[in-house]
């Protein structure tokens, strides 16, 4: 019985060393994360992504959701004359790109135990729903002095105007734009705790459309909007 007990001990001692020695096997995994890119603001949208391993140890089958706001390369915010608020002169619509893709990550370099980088190649695709809403502005005129609300056109004077809409104003009047996406990138993961991720990825995205839209009045327009990209994420694994 005391030599049962001594190897049971035993057993259960090298089974915690084990643990604790172990790399970061994991099966599945989601995160989240914010976005920055060359073609948004200072924050450009938000990255959900879900992925579980397949067969091969180093690949991960991922499906991803991307909320992302696009601009026009021509986009500079003024101050308005009267009011001092900020305002996007010339601008006719927003554009909010929503992104379904599906891809693989290829685990180029797995993490050491409590320590290193595991770094994936990432690779991605799907349909865009681009949402085009128009961009409102706030202004009043000699004849009628008080303010008004109207989508920006030429028309109306640029010492005229106060400032932006209401937040949200016009998305009732939101026309929608279809389109793809593919994305390439490199994905590193610091995070020291076996069932989180914490890391970064870096890469390229081309969001296409089936039509131009115009974001601005009397600029070139675009069907085609190519970003570098980057995004801080978090999130969990099992």
């Amino acid at each position: 019985m005391r030599h049962v007990i001594i190897l049971s001990l035993l057993i259960l001692s090298f089974g915690a060393v084990a643990q604790t020695q172990d790399s970061y096997e994991y099966q599945s995994e989601f995160t989240w994360g914010v976005n920055k890119n060359t073609s948004g603001g200072l924050i450009g949208g938000l990255v959900f992504k879900k992925a579980r391993k397949l067969s091969n140890d180093r690949i991960l089958e991922t499906f991803g959701v991307e909320l992302m706001n696009v601009k026009h390369p021509q986009e500079v915010r003024e101050n308005a004359t009267f009011s001092g608020n900020l305002f996007i002169f010339g601008k006719r619509n927003y554009l909010y790109a929503l992104r379904l893709q599906y891809g693989r990550d290829l685990i180029l370099f797995k993490k050491a135990p409590q320590q290193g980088v595991e770094i994936k190649a990432v690779f991605a695709a799907g349909p865009s729903i681009g949402i085009v809403a128009p961009y409102y502005v706030e202004y009043q005129t000699e004849i009628l002095n008080y303010p008004q609300y109207a989508q920006y056109n030429k028309s109306i004077a640029v010492d005229d105007i106060l400032g932006p809409g209401r937040l949200f104003q016009g998305i009732g009047e939101s026309s929608l734009a279809l389109g793809g996406n593919l994305k390439a990138a490199v994905n590193f993961e610091l995070g020291t705790i076996k069932d989180q991720v914490t890391g970064f990825e870096v890469g390229f995205l081309l969001d296409a459309y089936t039509r131009k839209i115009e974001l601005m009045t009397d600029a070139k327009q675009y069907a085609a909007y190519p970003t570098l990209f980057l995004t801080l994420f978090y999130g969990r694994r099992r």
